[in-house]
């Protein structure tokens, strides 16, 4: 079955034999995490360490257990099942750079059709949520979910220095919350994936998934469950235009949400057909973006010698910083990270700098560390946008353009949701598989567990006024 992942960026096998059963009741639930790892490995290493957090272990293993039993609690206290659910745990080597890595990979074992009581006909539920609709198990002695997670985080070339944090708090500093991380792919077992193929449209064995009837294509005002499979594939990375129909989530959006989605308007007297209002990906630094925003004229930057054929990855020349001070910085997304570029328009007096993709398809977020605080915001926008505005740039002065950029936000839409507010699914082009279509957009604030990465922001809560991956559940049948 699918398996979707939770990655962290700075810019499924099973172990041999079953080794440790334990389980968690609440009133609503009851989940068992099943230990797959070999002697002295993962949940079973021996390593000494110190309580940390709330979490009184005195071995890794053993911390690995308690923080992974804490997630399964709260995730036992917020179903409603009178089937026991199994979840499969592991840590295994997972795909990483010495800048980023794949933290966990999670999906369902099996998938169920046609059971007693099932709300749609003829559609796949994943297993946990059909033997709860039923209340039977339809696979009896099968466990529910694999889960794996990543055990050379922090090493030397695995996000070096950011490994696993196992407290209870979320107080996890440079580390990875392991709570966090474990609530996000066990939701991904528990229901939160689309099953139907978004790389081709394509359904298991012909059947749909019960996430087909949830799915709304904003432009073409059609549910998956309507579409072709071409048009599942057009759907799948139609850029911030794919939306949650559920009643439960819907509901949520005014209390998860805060007003206010990130935007660049862009007006003046020689802005013309440029004028307008344009998809962003902000940076994950600096000031975040607010109304009434910082708006200067937009100047380009032009390459200078020595910044390897790139843009701003030097300190600005004179000419550049003539351009760019008290205004807003225009940079090609290349050659160098995006904090560099950044850094360099903010030593140059920018007082915004707007990213334009190298590549066609959405703009993507600007991750980077940066070496100094930044203290002007700044964006990415596509390379069809930036086109635009360009063209509009070819007529400019010097020090002037007359193509006035705003750096701000929409404050009549949640940042997360659609105009109607209901909320978006991630969409980015080019389609990225095992994240797209299965995790919410990434511009929602606040940040919510099921988004595609970790922030350091997340705490343990999967219900409103925090976060809405239990109302996504109850929508589809939980």
């Amino acid at each position: 079955m699918r398996c979707d992942k939770l990655t962290f960026i700075r810019a499924l096998a099973v172990g041999a034999g079953i080794t440790l059963a334990a389980t968690l009741a609440s009133a609503a639930a009851t989940v068992t995490l099943v230990n797959f790892d070999g002697p002295g490995e993962g949940l079973n290493d021996p390593t000494p360490v110190a309580p940390v957090g709330g979490n009184a272990g005195t071995t890794i293993g053993q911390q690995r257990q308690i923080a992974l039993l804490h997630a399964a609690s709260i995730w036992a206290a917020n179903l409603n099942s009178t089937v026991p659910l199994t979840i499969r745990v592991a840590f295994n080597p997972l795909g990483c750079t010495a800048t980023g890595a794949t933290l966990a990979s999670a999906g369902t074992r099996f998938v169920n059709r046609d059971f007693p009581g099932a709300p749609f006909a003829g559609t796949w539920y994943h297993s946990a949520l059909a033997n709860k609709i039923a209340g039977a198990d339809q696979i009896p002695a099968e466990d529910d979910i694999n889960t794996q997670f990543n055990i050379n985080l922090g090493a030397p070339t695995c996000l070096a220095g950011s490994p696993f944090y196992y407290g209870l708090d979320n107080n996890e500093a440079g580390g990875i919350d392991l709570v966090t991380v474990a609530l996000h792919e066990f939701g991904h077992g528990i229901g939160f994936s689309a099953i139907t193929s978004g790389a081709t449209g394509a359904r298991l064995v012909s059947f749909p998934a019960v996430w087909e009837h949830f799915l709304n294509d904003d432009t073409t005002a059609k549910r998956w469950i309507d579409m072709t499979d071409a048009e599942r594939v057009a759907s799948a990375i139609n850029f911030r235009k794919l939306s949650w129909l559920g009643a439960n989530v819907t509901a949520a959006v005014p209390s998860v949400l805060t007003l206010g989605t990130p935007r660049l308007g862009v007006a003046g007297p020689n802005a013309a057909g440029a004028a307008g209002e344009y998809v962003v990906a902000p940076a994950n630094y600096g000031p975040t973006l607010s109304s009434p925003g910082v708006s200067a004229d937009i100047m380009p930057v032009a390459a200078q010698t020595g910044d390897g054929g790139g843009n701003g990855c030097i300190s600005f020349n004179a000419a550049n910083t003539a351009a760019v001070a008290g205004r807003i910085a225009m940079i090609s997304r290349g050659v160098c990270a995006f904090v560099v570029k950044i850094q360099n328009a903010q030593a140059a007096g920018a007082v915004g700098v707007i990213i334009t993709n190298n590549v066609a398809g959405s703009p993507i977020a600007l991750g980077g560390t940066p070496t100094v605080p930044i203290v002007i915001p700044s964006l990415m926008i596509s390379l069809a946008d930036g086109n635009t505005i360009r063209a509009r740039l070819a007529f400019r002065s010097r020090t002037a353009s007359g193509v006035v950029g705003n750096l701000g936000v929409n404050t009549g839409q949640y940042a997360g949701a659609n105009a109607l507010g209901r909320m978006l699914v991630f969409t980015p082009n080019p389609f990225v598989g095992g994240s797209s279509v299965s995790h919410w957009d990434t511009i929602a604030t606040r940040n919510q567990i099921m988004e595609p990465s970790v922030t350091a922001d997340l705490i343990s809560v999967i219900t409103p006024p925090i976060d809405t991956t239990v109302p996504l559940m109850n929508d589809i049948g939980w």
